[in-house]
């Protein structure tokens, strides 16, 4: 670390220290919110009345040399997300959220994208323990036909020049092999192109992939009808039932970045849940499996289960980013940050058949406040149940363990050749061709974070576990193999990781994606 980089480091986290919450959202420009919320210009449609769609799971196109292969092309559509609204979208394969993978641990997936957008892409499996060549880094591009031939370069945070020698760019196709050797989880695959990560998953460039097992299987948790993946966004809508989205070029082609009031992140008015604003989804009286992913761009949800009496249904979390706890933990409501996901078992039996149960965001405000509602249907015979040990392969790494510890500030700051705002790690913005971290393959370490507002951080690669946040023990809610740490306004939190899987480039960054695109990412070689 430079002499530059340990000073701005060192500033931050002794600022922060003494002035807590308030100096620290004062070291942004705006307090400490997380972005501004973008108003949509066409009629809304009122709660509960859209059933709610599940994402189609993908077919492979061919299973050969002990792999299962799956195509996918990334395509613009024109879709009915509000009802009698046309709205186009960037999808993958056609759909948003784009089709599901389910895979077998240990099972190799190659997936073949195929880019047909105006615009090129990068793919990364977000929670995959994957070769650095298959991770989706922002610059190894799949450049569209036609596109000019990228060279390792980059337009660059708000028009710099930057230049990427180890790019690796391929035109219109590429194959991503993803060993699926690790734990059994929900993940989630999504574009990373440098600087247009933001707006790319704003216009619809998201999808999930489950990693199943036997173990698991044999658990007894809720499963086929009653495991129910849930995709939630926020969206805003143009006049012309366009997605709203205040790009300072909306041809994604040139110049990046949002416009001014939106620095901190873009919100919209519209919650979808798998697509669909505020749906509603009959269920059995008996227990489900709710698998949420987190996958908007920078809103923050705490979610609860209520019903009509006020009434607060349990909330068992059995699973968070890298999969299955050791042990359920229950909650009345849960915190969930972008691209965080969370697997909890609600018991639906608990309320009377014909009630309607509503997921609620407590940190929303009008339409914002509600999410989507469950129908209680109908009485049925329930043999799913939730053991009290879940997984017994969860890492025993222990602070004990870490070979060193490092230190990283996440704050706003200024970058780029007009010194504009931007969001930085230890005082820098990112750079592809700067070396920001190494470490050896096979090290425990501890990384203590510090933010000065709402900053999901995501280390790419590996899990890792909460230590303490604060200096005080982690939250209920923080349980589990993790691979996004929710920091919030002046927050501090330790995290103990295991560097291991495969040599390597590979990021770390924050997950209001909007922040990412202006600067807060930095580079991590695994060696």
């Amino acid at each position: 670390m430079s002499r530059r980089q340990l000073l701005a480091l060192g500033g931050a986290l002794g600022v922060m220290a003494a002035g807590g919450l308030g100096v620290a959202a004062g070291l942004g420009r705006r307090p400490a919110v997380t972005g501004a919320e973008l108003r949509s210009a066409v009629p809304l449609p009122p709660p509960f009345r859209t059933p709610l769609p599940l994402p189609a799971v993908l077919e492979p196109a061919r299973r050969s040399g002990g792999a299962d292969h799956y195509e996918i092309v990334q395509r613009e559509v024109t879709a009915e997300i509000l009802p009698g609204v046309r709205t186009p979208l960037w999808t993958y394969g056609g759909t948003f959220p784009g089709p599901t993978i389910e895979s077998r641990r240990g099972r190799p997936v190659v997936v073949t994208h195929r880019n047909e957008l105006p615009v090129p892409t990068v793919v990364h499996l977000h929670g995959g323990r994957t070769p650095a060549a298959s991770d989706g880094y922002p610059t190894d591009l799949v450049l569209p036909r036609g596109w000019p031939a990228a060279g390792g370069g980059h337009p660059g945070h708000h028009g710099t020049s930057m230049h990427d020698p180890r790019a690796v760019t391929t035109e219109l196709t590429r194959d991503y092999t993803f060993p699926m050797d690790q734990r059994p989880a929900l993940l989630w695959y999504h574009d990373h192109r440098m600087d247009f990560t933001a707006p790319a998953i704003w216009r619809g460039l998201a999808g999930l992939h489950i990693v199943r097992d036997d173990a698991e299987d044999a658990l007894g948790l809720p499963a086929g009808p009653r495991e129910l993946p849930l995709v939630i966004t926020d969206r805003a809508f143009a006049a012309d039932g366009s997605l709203a989205y205040p790009s300072l070029d909306p041809t994604l082609r040139g110049r990046p970045g949002v416009e001014e009031p939106y620095l901190a992140g873009v919100l919209g008015d519209v919650v979808l849940v798998n697509g669909a604003p505020w749906p509603v989804h009959e269920v059995d009286a008996a227990r489900h499996r709710l698998r949420v992913l987190n996958a908007s761009n920078a809103r923050h949800y705490d979610l609860a289960l209520t019903d009509a009496d006020g009434r607060t249904a349990e909330l068992v979390q059995i699973g968070s980013d890298q999969g299955l706890l050791a042990a359920p933990v229950k909650h009345h409501h849960l915190p969930v940050a972008p691209a965080e996901r969370y697997d909890v078992v609600v018991d639906f039996s608990r309320f009377a058949v014909g009630s309607l149960v509503t997921l609620v965001n407590r940190l929303g405000s009008g339409r914002t406040k509600d999410v989507m509602a469950f129908r209680i249907a109908r009485t049925a015979r329930d043999d799913s149940r939730v053991p009290g040990v879940l997984s017994t392969d969860l890492p025993a790494w222990s602070r004990a363990d870490a070979v060193r510890v490092r230190d990283f500030s996440f704050r706003a700051g200024r970058m780029g050749e007009d010194d504009r705002h931007g969001w930085l790690i230890g005082g820098w913005p990112f750079d592809p061709a700067r070396s920001d971290v190494r470490v050896r393959l096979g090290d425990v370490e501890v990384w203590r974070l510090v933010a000065d507002v709402h900053h999901p951080v995501h280390l790419h690669l590996t899990g890792f576990r909460i230590l303490s946040r604060g200096g005080k023990p982690p939250l209920p809610h923080d349980a589990g193999l993790k691979d996004t740490v929710s920091l919030r306004p002046g927050e501090s939190a330790e995290l103990l990781t295991r560097w291991d899987g495969y040599r390597g480039r590979y990021l770390f960054h924050c997950h209001n994606a909007e922040h990412e695109d202006m600067g807060m990412m930095a580079n991590l070689e695994v060696t």
